[in-house]
């Protein structure tokens, strides 16, 4: 783990948030050689990638024999919740992210309810149904809106706010019976809708260690002003100055040093990120969910404002050392811009040519997330979230600015984004 003895390292994954983790691995002296699977051409331009579906759990731990791998580090959830990181450790590989039993906090909504109100940890209260009829009898006497997830892993679009009975009680029948979301929807978490403004906190867990990472603020929602249907983020801004020294302080004592302790009392030893959403209300920050890896795209953000080296705290996570990290972040603030294919987060067109820009500003970065090469080496769409346009600034308007000028220069046939990322931020600070 030194500058002298440089190590290999394989990113897992295919969008922005690879990307984005494979360009502090190009960019850390730790790292020697970053390799991907399957990757995407942002990756390829700096490392060698190899056509391994991230779902390919023996596939994956086969590369990383071959390839003669040091350090795995895990992006999205379905292969930690499947067991890549339990599959590579059988092997004596050290890998980033939790194993099975940690990931089941974002593979299953109903698990992570339990263990927050188990733990006294603030959350909405929520029942549990398998059953439509069940469900929709409990509709009956519920507030609205209401919240319905599907328990499973659904690629960030299995949560329906119902505005009313009518929608609510059609949303569980197409959810349970219709399958709307396969079987990640079998089971359906009914909770309480929170209100205020919500957020998020990264959290580098490793056993009962634990260190926050800068605070970030994604925008869900596919249009401007915050309407329309969820999405997987399109958009992210760090810091966000909702969470002030005090709200950090609340948010620690009650939230994240209790959620640390009671995975770890579980029998659980997590190391990896734990991701959680928060929604600031009138009662103070309350737990809408648990993820179990970086978010997409708050890490684009994240990791380009870490002073220190990010692998040097994964590294340290996975071997349980994080205790002797002290991490130090840049004063800049950090945007990023998700554009998006034209229909999305519903059906949109793949295999469009991107026009990319020959070279970008300083504290620029273009982080690919669904593209991929064609037939004749065009970097073409292959995804409802293309690009995810990124820069840092002394300001936050400064770095709008400059990540909406860069997004400009990019072009696709049906390109489109939200022009208003951080606006209530901005608008906090004029």
């Amino acid at each position: 783990m030194s500058e002298n003895s440089p190590l290999t390292a394989l990113i897992v994954g295919s969008g922005g948030r690879e990307h984005a983790l494979a360009d502090a691995c190009v960019k850390s002296p730790l790292i020697g050689r970053t390799i991907a699977a399957p990757g995407n051409p942002g990756i390829a331009a700096d490392s060698e990638c190899f056509p391994i579906a991230a779902d390919d759990i023996p596939g994956l731990v086969s590369l990383a024999e071959q390839q003669s791998v040091d350090f795995v580090i895990v992006g999205p959830e379905v292969p930690l919740t499947l067991g890549l990181v339990d599959a590579l450790q059988k092997k004596g590989m050290l890998a980033y992210g939790p194993k099975a039993d940690g990931a089941r906090l974002e593979g299953s909504k109903n698990f992570t309810k339990e263990v927050l109100l188990k733990y006294n940890i603030p959350t909405g209260a929520a029942a549990s149904f398998t059953e439509s009829a069940a469900a929709i009898e409990y509709l009956q006497t519920a507030s609205m809106p209401i919240v319905l997830k599907a328990d499973g892993l659904a690629a960030g679009k299995g949560v329906v706010i119902a505005q009313d009975l009518d929608e609510a009680t059609k949303t569980i029948t197409d959810m349970i019976d219709g399958a709307a979301f396969g079987d990640a929807s079998k089971e359906v978490l009914i909770e309480e809708c929170l209100f205020g403004e919500e957020t998020s906190i990264h959290v580098i867990v490793s056993g009962k260690d634990y260190v926050i990472l800068p605070t970030s603020q994604d925008h869900k929602q596919a249009y401007e002003g915050d309407v329309g249907p969820n999405t997987g983020g399109m958009g992210a801004y760090s810091p966000a100055d909702l969470i002030d020294d005090e709200l950090m302080a609340a948010i620690e004592r009650d939230i994240v040093k209790p959620s640390v302790d009671g995975i770890a009392a579980e029998g659980i030893d997590f190391r990896g990120t734990l991701f959680i959403g928060l929604m600031i209300t009138k009662k103070g920050p309350q737990v809408l969910e648990f993820n179990t890896r970086f978010g997409d795209p708050e890490t684009q953000v994240l990791l380009t404002r870490l002073e220190t080296d990010p692998v040097e705290i994964m590294l340290a996570a996975a071997h349980g050392e994080l205790a002797k990290i002290d991490v130090k972040v840049k004063s800049e603030y950090a945007m990023t811009v998700v554009l998006a294919s034209g229909g999305y987060p519903a059906s949109y067109p793949k295999g469009e040519v991107i026009t990319l820009p020959a070279s970008v500003g300083e504290n620029e970065i273009i982080f690919h997330a669904g593209t991929k090469f064609d037939a004749d080496k065009n970097v073409v769409t292959n995804g409802g979230r293309v690009l995810g346009v990124t820069a840092l600034g002394p300001d936050l308007k400064t770095a709008a600015d400059k990540a909406y000028a860069l997004c400009d220069k990019i072009d696709f046939k049906s390109k489109y984004l939200r022009r208003d990322i951080g606006f209530k931020e901005l608008n906090r600070q004029k």
